[in-house]
């Protein structure tokens, strides 16, 4: 393993004693800023599974063991208990966000209203709408939209945006639970400006080291921007810069 891979796994908690609490669960997120929910290909950044299950375990290589029992469920309940944020997010991909990384990267004002001022789909204005009083089953969203493709793409887009998270799942007779869809802006203390320098810092401090097109495909900034923000650190002397790619001006690599 390189040296980045050496210390990424240190900062990713890959390294150590594994989680088996989902307090400990809400904390590695906290540290970490985000993570994946399970790790992808060409996706380098944290997941939980790994912190969990460590980098060599293959997620429901053997069915669902106890391993994917903990992750599957925490996926539902730490934004209920308002530990860390979860949706599609990186790479389209599930993936938790922790409160105040959230906060950073949260379009809107913060109340139950924020999908009016974003550009979104007539499904995705009326799951958020829907939602408005209190969360729901992701299976009566899907009857109320109609078209289950459409609801899918309806909450990616909501998901993508941050208006909506998991909270808990809705029990149904047989059969898997249905994920609860709640307005982030209900389970968490958010808007009022974002603050891309926080988030910009945040990302770097995990990742240790990134390009302006890494950290831009991660929040969906203009690599200009991007770039603009990791500038800002090394003229404040929070990063280095080695001609190609910026690092942490406390990683030791």
């Amino acid at each position: 393993m390189t040296e980045l891979g050496q210390a990424r796994a240190a900062r990713w908690w890959v390294r150590g004693r594994r989680i088996g609490s989902i307090e400990r669960a809400g904390a590695f997120v906290e540290d970490v800023g985000f993570a994946l929910l399970f790790p992808a290909p060409r996706a380098v950044v944290p997941s939980l599974w790994e912190a969990v299950a460590g980098e060599d375990d293959e997620p429901f290589g053997s069915g669902m063991g106890t391993n994917e029992q903990r992750v599957w469920t925490w996926k539902d309940e730490l934004p209920r208990r308002g530990l860390a944020w979860y949706g599609a997010y990186l790479g389209g991909r599930g993936t938790f966000l922790a409160p105040e990384l959230l906060n950073a990267l949260y379009p809107a004002a913060g109340d139950p209203s924020d999908h009016q001022s974003l550009d979104l789909s007539p499904a995705a204005h009326e799951i958020a709408k829907a939602i408005a009083a209190e969360p729901l089953p992701s299976a009566t969203l899907r009857t109320l939209i109609g078209d289950r493709s459409r609801y899918q793409r309806a909450i990616t887009e909501l998901q993508r945006n941050l208006l909506v998270t998991t909270a808990g799942v809705h029990e149904a007779g047989s059969g898997w639970p249905a994920a609860l869809i709640a307005l982030t802006c209900d389970q968490f203390d958010v808007g009022g400006g974002t603050d891309h320098a926080l988030a910009t810092e945040r990302y770097l401090d995990t990742m240790l080291e990134t390009t302006p097109g890494e950290l831009g495909r991660a929040f969906r900034w203009p690599v200009a921007q991007a770039r603009a923000r990791l500038d800002e650190l090394l003229d404040d002397g929070r990063a280095t810069f080695d001609g190609t790619r910026y690092q942490t001006a406390v990683a030791n690599l």
